[in-house]
């Protein structure tokens, strides 16, 4: 496949104007994933606020990432294992603190589920500490109390001139030492110096060793264009502004209109091509069901012929050593099974609905049998194959009839 990685933000991109996954877009990715791209998470919010996100996404099962805090941290979401991180000197602390308050302006940092801060009914902390499912507690000496490096400082404050002036002030005065950006109106952003989601994410590349040609990056705003332009295919939202719009290679639709499945759906699930399809993650997965228990190994997939082997060992013969009749079905349904997942579009699921067979001849213990699963029929709703089992001396030891059933996503 050609693209390995696809790396999302969340606040306007990945989630609508009601911060949910559509169903479109959740179909899409689990797909994706499903045909081996891997995902990462990269936004501004804290790790422990992304990590609801990665559970519906199911990235720890299909091996994602979360990168948190504008760069801050790379995390994966498999085991939890921090892969990269970087945190503000807390010396740093004090200036920070003792600049808020001569500006009248609230200060919080993040602590794994809470937030810390000298203003606990400003209203937009409260708000993103909502968003984020993170508590809230008051801390009169902020620096004093936050005794630990953080990844970054948030500074909150609804006077966007004076704001904007402490950001220009600091550019200057903190070059070098530590990076200020204004992520919303109201809150100016302290990170260490030299993060952002560009950086980070070459990090993770590293880390993974493939190439900015194999990545895909889609967001919508200002502190995306980096990360827009070091991908391989940089996407930016519909709803995004011009300047960010000219830095990618592609526009697709808003938030509000599913433009991250759209984009999936056109960049990624099109382009998946026989040669394609990661047998060995197919296999791996499939290692603890029924699939894994009966020895069954795909060895060929596209969306109109499915290939896969079965041993006749002690897990699916008679006990008078031939090939069980029972396991035969089951190879049978596994291939077409997968045949018609491959087939259906993004919003559809696969179910079984029926699967006849005559077993011609007999497969004996020792031996490797072999299905080969071919589409007879390719309708909306249903997908009929035509399976035929082979001995390793190409036999033919039964003719399979399955049907599956295209079923809307609900």
């Amino acid at each position: 496949m050609k693209y390995k990685l696809l790396v999302l933000d969340v606040d306007g991109t990945l989630l609508n104007d009601a911060k949910e996954i559509s169903k479109r877009t959740l179909a899409s990715l689990l797909k994706a994933q499903q045909m081996g791209v891997r995902i990462a998470l990269a936004s501004g919010r804290p790790t422990y606020g992304l990590m609801p996100l990665a559970k519906t996404l199911e990235l720890g099962h299909y091996g994602g990432f979360i990168v948190s805090y504008n760069g801050c941290q790379i995390i994966n979401a498999q085991n939890g294992e921090i892969l990269f991180e970087r945190r503000i000197n807390p010396e740093m602390l004090p200036y920070l603190e003792k600049k808020a308050r001569k500006n009248g302006f609230a200060i919080f940092t993040y602590h794994d589920d809470t937030i810390l801060t000298d203003s606990p009914d400003n209203e937009h902390i409260r708000t993103e500490a909502e968003l984020n499912n993170l508590k809230v507690i008051k801390e009169e000496e902020f620096s004093t109390a936050v005794d630990f490096a953080p990844c970054k400082c948030m500074l909150v404050s609804d006077d966007e001139e004076a704001l904007a002036g402490l950001e220009e002030h600091w550019k200057k005065r903190l070059d070098g030492t530590l990076d200020v950006f204004r992520s919303e109106p109201y809150f100016l952003e302290v990170v260490p110096c030299g993060i952002d989601k560009a950086n980070t994410l070459g990090a993770l590349l590293s880390h993974l060793d493939i190439t900015r040609e194999e990545v895909i990056a889609i967001g919508d705003g200002v502190c995306d264009v980096n990360m827009l332009q070091i991908a391989g295919l940089g996407i930016a939202m519909g709803h995004s502004q011009d300047s960010v719009k000219v830095c990618a290679d592609y526009v697709t639709a808003s938030n509000e209109e599913d433009g991250v499945a759209q984009a999936v759906e056109k960049m990624i699930l099109a382009e998946v091509h026989a040669a394609e399809i990661p047998l060995d993650l197919l296999n791996a997965r499939a290692h603890h069901a029924l699939m894994g228990n009966l020895g069954i190994q795909y060895t060929y997939a596209s969306e109109d012929r499915i290939e896969a082997t079965m041993p006749v060992d002690h897990r699916t013969r008679q006990p008078f050593g031939i090939l069980h009749g029972g396991a035969t079905l089951a190879l049978a349904e596994t291939v077409a099974g997968l045949g018609s997942m491959i087939t259906c579009q993004p919003d559809e699921i696969v179910v079984g609905m029926q699967v006849s067979g005559n077993h011609i001849s007999s497969a004996h213990e020792g031996d490797t049998v072999r299905a080969v699963a071919t589409i007879v029929h390719k309708g909306r709703s249903s997908h009929v194959w035509n399976v035929d089992v082979f001995t390793s001396t190409n036999k033919l030891v039964s003719s399979i009839r399955v049907v599956n059933s295209v079923l809307k996503k609900r």
